[in-house]
């Protein structure tokens, strides 16, 4: 049985100081009073006695769940999909949904450490946060220069990003009244959606490398490496799951990682990525229906991190649930109960589930996901929130 309490010894969640520094966030709430008029205290929220917990970068090998929510919209109490293994010290950011920047500095991890960041499809609630980090910290060293040494040549700078390329075409559409954004390229991969940002916020870039001393942003589109699909495969846009076998990506003297390609509805390409390092491996499924790929990838691996959705649930409350969104929900999901066989048939130790549909855990709460998620599936079940943290091994 899995314990998700603040004390379990694989999982931590950071939230408020402990009872250590309670007196002194109190005394710093006091001082504070003191200082202030009277009727400033009787305007707006009290000052808070406790103040939130500073984090640290961890050293060695953790998986850390920024943000659980499926998107796109926003959702209360989770932040978008996001997720970050350290792997002794060095970080690998896997999608950048909405927060992840703000996730990523609650959970302590610094900027200078990121190794490489890995992107599993181009919908926007993967993406939601991606520029972000190259527009605030991530894209320049701070002033100490605190990247963790030795950095591999394999990870030349501050951010190498890895993620599909283009689509190579549209599909085909039911709606007849359907547009086309950016007709001249409609499907672009993560180097053309990368340049178009930088372009987007040429003016701020140019402000800055003329007053502060910022570096040419666009000397990191040379770290931007998009995913090339075996040949032998015979995948693309109309054909885009095939069965495969697992091919490698990326490797430094810490990971190697390993993508498959995964049915998501009408996207193409859509990654799953598996994580091998010498203290464990984790595979993410990113967005996707039941897949053999993703157990083919999966099998072995110590944690399995897999969205999860209650079909159930949205069947029973939706109001306005069309036969057309009900295909699109079965074909570019997985169900709780499918997410179990996953893990079964992988043979994986833990399950910790995220991008979960619906978010909020006021519709479906942890004790439900995790029900759902061990029927059939006898290993450990993390429901999957915010700011979790999940050793490889115990």
């Amino acid at each position: 049985m899995c314990n998700t309490s603040p004390t379990a010894h694989s999982i931590r969640r950071r939230s408020v100081l402990g009872a250590a520094l309670a007196g002194t966030g109190a005394a710093i709430a006091g001082t504070l009073a003191s200082a202030l008029p009277a009727e400033a205290l009787t305007l707006g929220t009290p000052l808070r006695p406790v103040l939130p917990v500073l984090a640290s970068q961890p050293t060695g090998t953790l998986l850390t769940l920024l943000g659980t929510a499926g998107g796109p919209q926003a959702e209360y109490v989770r932040t978008g999909t996001s997720s970050v293994l350290t792997v002794e010290g060095y970080n690998y950011v896997i999608d950048c949904g909405r927060s992840s920047v703000t996730q990523y500095l609650n959970a302590g991890l610094k900027f200078t450490s990121i190794a490489g960041m890995f992107i599993t499809h181009l919908h926007a609630d993967h993406l939601a946060d991606y520029y972000n980090y190259f527009l605030l910290e991530g894209g320049q060293p701070n002033a100490e220069g605190d990247r963790l040494p030795p950095a591999p040549p394999s990870a030349p700078g501050p951010l190498t990003v890895y993620g599909p390329g283009s689509a190579g075409g549209l599909p085909p559409s039911s709606n007849p009244n359907a547009g086309t954004v950016a007709p001249n390229n409609p499907t672009p991969g993560i180097k053309d959606l990368t340049n178009r940002l930088n372009e987007g916020y040429a003016y701020s870039y140019n402000v800055f490398m003329r007053g502060d001393g910022y570096s040419d942003v666009e000397t990191i589109e040379t770290q931007i490496h998009e995913i090339a699909i075996p040949d032998n495969v015979g995948a693309n846009y109309l054909n885009r799951a095939p069965a495969m076998q697992p091919f490698k990506i990326y490797e430094d003297s810490r990971v190697q990682v390993s993508a498959i390609l995964v049915p998501h509805g009408n996207v193409f390409p859509a990654f799953a990525f598996r994580f091998d390092t010498a203290q464990g491996s984790v595979t993410f499924s990113g967005d996707t229906a039941y897949s053999e790929n993703v157990i083919r990838l999966a099998t072995g691996s110590d944690v399995l991190v897999h969205e999860v959705m209650d079909l159930e649930f949205i069947k029973e409350h939706s109001t306005n649930l069309s036969q057309a969104l009900l295909n699109q929900l079965q074909t570019s999901h997985t169900t709780a109960h499918q997410v179990a066989q996953v893990a079964h048939q992988a043979g994986v130790a833990k399950l910790a589930l995220t991008h979960h549909i619906p978010s909020n855990p006021l519709d479906v709460p942890d004790a439900v996901w995790k029900a759902k998620c061990s029927v059939g599936y006898s290993g450990q079940v993390y429901p999957g929130n915010d700011m979790d943290q999940i050793t490889l091994r115990d």
